[in-house]
């Protein structure tokens, strides 16, 4: 049987990957696939903290046995059937860093794709979007369309000093 499992941020809408992922794999498979999808740190310890239909805490799975299993030993099929449709993905426990994974439902296997298996992606990886990256649709409103009034072409950051160094530049090439 075949999941799939959609990768978000909190509260942004420029991000998302889709997964999709063997229900008799393990969380460790996937979250291994996770990092190296996405380049999260590989030196980091890794959490799934599991929740269930009601967004309540059902389990944590972690490197070590938290009580409710390994993520080695856990599979994605055992945490369907145990009813928790979601999880909160620590991917650098040590700074708090997460993303969510939201199980969306089984799909049909194909052919010649080897598991886990990313499908489908949008906007660059989370890391992008701590340095400041802000995509289209998280913008305001009135930033999102120039006609407003409020909007003004010439906002642009352009440092005057960069741009006198430019100048000097170009007239010690005419020399």
């Amino acid at each position: 049987m075949i999941y799939r499992y959609r990768i978000s941020l909190p509260g942004i809408k420029g991000f998302a990957r889709l997964y999709e992922v063997k229900s008799t794999s393990s969380l460790y498979s996937f979250a291994k696939q996770m990092r190296a999808d996405m380049n999260f740190p590989q030196d980091q310890m890794v959490l799934f903290k599991a929740m269930d239909a009601d967004g309540n805490v059902a389990a944590r799975y972690g490197m070590f046995d938290l009580g409710a299993g390994t993520i080695d030993s856990v599979t994605l099929g055992e945490t369907v059937k145990k009813g928790q449709t979601s999880f909160v993905f620590f991917y650098d426990t040590t700074n708090a860093k997460s993303v969510i994974v939201t199980f969306e439902g089984e799909t049909p296997a194909r052919a010649n794709v080897v598991y886990p298996a990313l499908v489908e992606m949008k906007g660059p990886d989370p890391e992008e979007f701590e340095n400041g990256y802000v995509a289209f649709e998280d913008l305001p409103e009135d930033k999102k369309n120039p006609e407003n009034e409020d909007f003004d072409e010439d906002d642009e950051d352009i440092d005057e000093e960069d741009s006198a160094d430019e100048e000097e530049f170009d007239e010690d090439e005419d020399e």
